[in-house]
């Protein structure tokens, strides 16, 4: 994963998106994808993940980004001027639902997201 690694993956996002109907969660979707991408390229040593996308049937679409790193993210501010912890909380202002799955074993975790439309029980209806 390169410091221009998000850029791509959210070029191949939006396109699944579009191409399933389903733009308008492409936006939410594309920045919470970069925050989850900002957090491997500045956390987890080797900057490798694994990258899964699933329709959620026509209602959005439900991200993950899995590695193999044990540390778990954090979505808190200590001060105003601490950098840290201010990608989970956008995660958290965009998506409908996100969350943390650790593996057995403490061999890594996987953070991911949902961006549903309105009519799939997101923040804008349902």
């Amino acid at each position: 994963m390169g410091e221009h690694s998000a850029r791509h993956l959210r070029r191949i996002l939006r396109l699944y998106l579009v191409d399933r109907g389903l733009l308008d969660v492409a936006g939410a979707a594309e920045l919470a994808l970069t925050e989850l991408i900002a957090n491997v390229v500045r956390h987890v040593p080797g900057r490798h993940c694994q990258i899964r996308m699933y329709l959620l049937g026509v209602d959005g679409v439900r991200v993950e980004v899995a590695d193999s790193s044990p540390e778990l993210p954090t979505a808190t501010v200590r001060d105003a001027l601490d950098e840290g912890g201010r990608g989970l909380l956008l995660v958290a202002a965009v998506a409908d639902r996100w969350g943390v799955e650790v593996r057995e074993g403490g061999g890594g975790k996987t953070v991911w997201f949902e961006s549903l439309t309105d009519g799939g029980g997101g923040a804008g209806g349902g």
